[in-house]
Parts: structure tokens; sequence; C-alpha cells
């Protein structure tokens, strides 16, 4: 039965595609030609092994009334309208055009992705058990694991061989069952599904933002521009981002500083205040995916009523423009709701005054 279970969890990766070998044989592979994304967005779990984790509605209980919630700073962002999705996508497939006019009524937002020690608060007040230690694995980069934990796994997902299946790993082992978040607790939050992150939010009298209301958020009142920040990727030689410098996926160079994640708030803010809106973690956002979007004028668009992915923004600390350029505002991606990975996180928003 357990042997069955590994496989349920493990085989709906694209469609059950899975080198095998040496890990050595993995640690020098190569972007196949035309490659898009650093294969993080085909991180995914079966039906059959999904319906073993209870439905994420049930969290909503921790919206109230809760001991220990973390104190967390928010920005006012004044609502209004803005240009959303470009006309000039860096990656075509996902959708990030036409460019279209969107209003978003005003909310709050974290300043900061949700990190390890508010999780841990959340955890400590609420008993919570997050989706991969359900699970008993989650997917882990195979450049931040140790020889004694890679030497362990014959596994790997065919289409992006880094990625590999760990035991153990989870929000408080995000890269794998022998590390720990000891000396990280101002780093964000991983290996969380999107249960999770909702979870987190409600319970901390929040939820999490719409994709309009990200993108919104991250372009700062600035029109047309990639980054948060601009459109110059390092303005005078400044790091702007936790972002892979080198060659994906075999070397990063760090030149900004981080080879994994970094304390949020490492990096310049935008002009509404936000931290690490591009690059560090990928972050959560409430919208189910979809590539198709309406040209005319919409208010408050919450995406389409139902899917298989939730849409994710932001990018990670394993983008490049070379392999995975979505660290870009427009960009975006998908997961499916119960996966997680070693650069998947999330950060909340409340309603704001009209």
């Amino acid at each position: 039965m357990r042997w069955f279970y590994r496989c349920c969890v493990f085989a709906g990766v694209l469609g059950g595609s899975f080198v095998q070998g040496s890990r050595g044989a993995l640690s020098q592979a190569a972007p196949p030609q035309g490659a898009a994304g650093c294969g993080c967005d085909r991180l995914r779990r079966d039906a059959a092994a999904a319906e073993r984790v209870e439905d994420g509605s049930r969290y909503f209980k921790y919206s109230e009334g809760a001991n220990g919630r973390p104190q967390a700073q928010m920005v006012l962002i004044a609502g209004g309208p803005f240009w959303m999705g470009t006309d000039d996508p860096g990656i075509p497939p996902d959708g990030e055009g036409p460019r279209r006019l969107v209003h978003v009524d005003s909310f709050y937002m974290d300043i900061q992705e949700v990190t390890n020690q508010q999780f841990q608060s959340f955890v400590n007040a609420t008993g919570y058990i997050t989706e991969a230690e359900k699970f008993g694995d989650s997917f882990v980069f195979e450049g931040i694991l140790s020889d004694s934990v890679k030497n362990q796994i014959t596994q790997a997902v065919a289409a992006a061989p880094w990625w590999l299946p760990v035991k153990g790993a989870n929000w408080k082992s995000p890269n794998g069952p022998d590390s720990n978040i000891t000396d990280i607790l101002d780093h964000p939050v991983l290996q969380v599904s999107w249960a999770d992150a909702v979870a987190f939010c409600s319970w901390a009298n929040g939820r999490l933002p719409t994709e309009a209301e990200w993108e919104y958020a991250c372009r700062g009142g600035l029109e047309d521009r990639l980054y948060p920040w601009g459109n110059k990727l390092n303005p005078k030689g400044q790091h702007y981002a936790n972002l892979w410098q080198g060659d994906f996926p075999n070397h990063n160079s760090a030149e900004d500083g981080y080879i994994r994640t970094s304390p949020v708030k490492s990096f310049p803010a935008n002009a509404f205040g936000l931290y690490d809106m591009a690059g560090n973690a990928w972050e959560w956002t409430a919208d189910w995916w979809t590539v198709h979007h309406t040209t005319e004028r919409q208010r408050n668009p919450t995406g389409p009523p139902s899917g298989t992915d939730k849409v994710k923004k932001g990018g990670s600390y394993m983008c490049h423009k070379s392999y995975c350029y979505r660290y870009r505002c427009a960009a975006r991606s998908q997961n499916t709701p119960d996966s997680a990975a070693s650069n998947l996180g999330f950060r909340c928003v409340s309603e704001g005054k009209t």
C-alpha cells in the first residue's frame, strides 16, 4: 500500500514521466531548447493522491479568535485603474496579454512575503498541519539539497530533472529532511500549498490577493514597465531582486548576494512600499488559471469560477531571463492548489477603504 501511495503522489507529475538513475547524472542538466521555465509549474500531485488531503475550505475556521497572531505590517494600496498584462509578452503561451484596462478597489497588502516566523506562530496557535506534511514529501531544487539526501533519490521530473521528490520536505524543512528554519526565520515560508496559504491568511483576518490586485500592487503606480521599479533590471548596477545569476540550473553565481532565498526586505521596495514583488519566492494568488482574457474594461476581476491550477506571480530566486523570465509584473505561472516547492510562498491582503 505504501508503494502504491508513493506512485500516486508522483505519477501525476508530467503524466508519470521521470528520469531514473544516479543523481550525479542529473547534476549537470542542460535546459532543453526553447525552454521557458524552471519547471516548477510542472510539480503536481494527481487526483488520487490529492484525495488523501482534506479540502482546504475547512481551514477558514482559523479566521477569528486565534491567539499569537503575527503582527504583519500592511500598507494601504489606493485603488484605481491600471493597464493589466502586456501586448509584448515575454512568454506568450502564459497568457500575459492582451493589455487591458482594469480597475481595482483599495486594499491593504503585506509589505513582505509571509515569513517562517509568522507561519510558525500560526502553526503554534492552531496546530495546523500543511499538505506537504500530510503527503510526507514535497519537491526540492536539486542544487540546494545535501549530498546525503540526493544520494537516496532515484527519481526526478523528466522535463525538469533538477526538481526532486524529497521525503520529509515541508515548511519546517524546506530544503530536505536535514534542513531547518532556525536561522532563516526572516525568510519567506516555503513548501506551502494554496490551501495552506488560504488557511494562514484567513486566520490572520485576510485573504490571498487576486491576480489583478497583485499585479496592480507590483507595478507601484508605474505604467508599461517590466519590473516593480522600472525597465532596467539592475539600475546603476544595483540589484533590486533576488534572482538567479549565472548558468541555470548548474551554477548560481549569487551576484545579488544570495544562492537561495533572502531575508524579506533585503532589496529596495517599490513605490507602494512593497518588498520582493519580483524574485525571492513565487506568490500564490486567489485566481484560477486561464490564458484567455477579455479586452473589455473590468472592475475587480477574480478570474474564472473554476479550474485545475491556481495563478502564482512574481518569480523566485531560481528565475533567470534565459530560462524563466517570469519576474516581470505582467508575467505569470501556475500550479495545482496542492503543489508545494522550495521556491513557493505567499503574502496576504485585507479589505481596504474605498
